[in-house]
């Protein structure tokens, strides 16, 4: 009888090392789908600039880096303009992240053209590579990455993560879909709304920043929250089909290990100035001040030098 026990015993530990060495092998297994699906949509998403092949910028665990999130309106046959702009700093050591919207509108040098425009126009221009020029030069800081998403197929995106979480100052109704006041739980279709309207809001164009900057905090939220193989199969294949970026795998990989921590605080900034006409041209003009309050204060994160700030004059 004893002897039976012990069989019985030693039996049931051979099944239970066996489900375990099959639960860590399928592990493992889920976790190379995992890496290898991600793989080839960065893959797919990956586009360098131009002048990106002699410069490739190291990510080290302490040193800030800087991101171009930019909103692209693309229609069939033009290549479009930027309809949203935001330079975001991530700064592992104080633990924050800063976000800066860049009214469309404002008034730049646009590089790829050697003329002054509203800044949205760098993009029709001169793509990417236009806009990152124009934005370093607006900025007097250098863009390290930049992430371009098509505004169309934003709401794919916040719909892969499951919705998201906004706080709505104020009731509206833009293209019959009714957004109340107050906190709520939205899908892809409602943030997209929620993020564009500008005309029913008292703050006009700083309020429509504000309600964007708002949902690509609550996006970077959920999508950390996923764990699922599922989850991260709907969220790659949106992110594939409406998302360019510079970053290689290896570098979002960095970027995931060792600045998180910097997720956890987001700063807000806006960028004061005026609205006026040049010419028949309605501008939303910054001063040459307020720039380099702005481009110093940004260069701090950055952990740059502070520097005199390069004006250029208008012909």
């Amino acid at each position: 009888m004893e002897q039976s026990k012990k069989k019985l015993s030693l039996k049931w530990k051979k099944v239970i090392a066996s489900l375990v060495c099959l639960l860590v092998c399928l592990s493992g297994f889920f976790s190379f789908i995992m890496y290898h699906s991600i793989a080839q949509s960065v893959h797919n998403m990956y586009k360098p600039l131009l002048n990106e092949s002699n410069q490739k910028h190291t990510i080290s665990e302490q040193d800030p880096i800087s991101i171009l999130l930019l909103g692209v309106d693309e229609r069939p046959g033009d290549i479009g303009r930027s309809d949203s702009m935001i330079v975001m700093t991530v700064n592992p050591e104080t633990e924050t992240s800063t976000m800066v919207s860049i009214p469309r509108d404002t008034r730049a040098f646009i590089a790829s053209k050697n003329t002054y425009n509203k800044i949205n126009a760098a993009y029709a221009y001169g793509g990417i590579e236009g806009t990152v020029q124009t934005v370093e030069q607006f900025l007097n800081i250098p863009i390290h990455y930049y992430i371009k998403m098509n505004m169309d197929g934003f709401k794919d995106i916040v719909n892969a993560v499951g919705g998201i979480t906004v706080n709505n100052p104020f009731a509206f109704t833009l293209e019959g879909v009714h957004i109340a006041k107050g906190k709520q739980h939205v899908n892809g279709e409602v943030s997209l709304k929620y993020a564009r309207m500008r005309k029913e809001d008292p703050r006009g164009d700083f309020g429509r920043q504000q309600r964007q900057r708002e949902v690509i905090e609550q996006i970077i939220h959920e999508g950390s929250q996923l764990t699922s193989l599922a989850n991260y199969q709907k969220i790659l294949k949106a992110l594939e089909k409406n998302v360019q970026t510079n970053l290689t795998m290896d570098q979002m990989i960095a970027i995931q290990h060792s600045y998180k921590s910097a997720a956890k605080h987001f700063k807000q900034m806006e960028i004061p100035g005026d609205g006026g006409m040049i010419g028949d041209i309605w501008y939303y003009r910054v001063s040459e001040e307020t720039r380099a309050t702005l481009s110093n204060e940004l260069r701090q994160q950055l952990k740059l030098p502070i520097g005199k700030f390069n004006k250029r004059i208008e012909s």
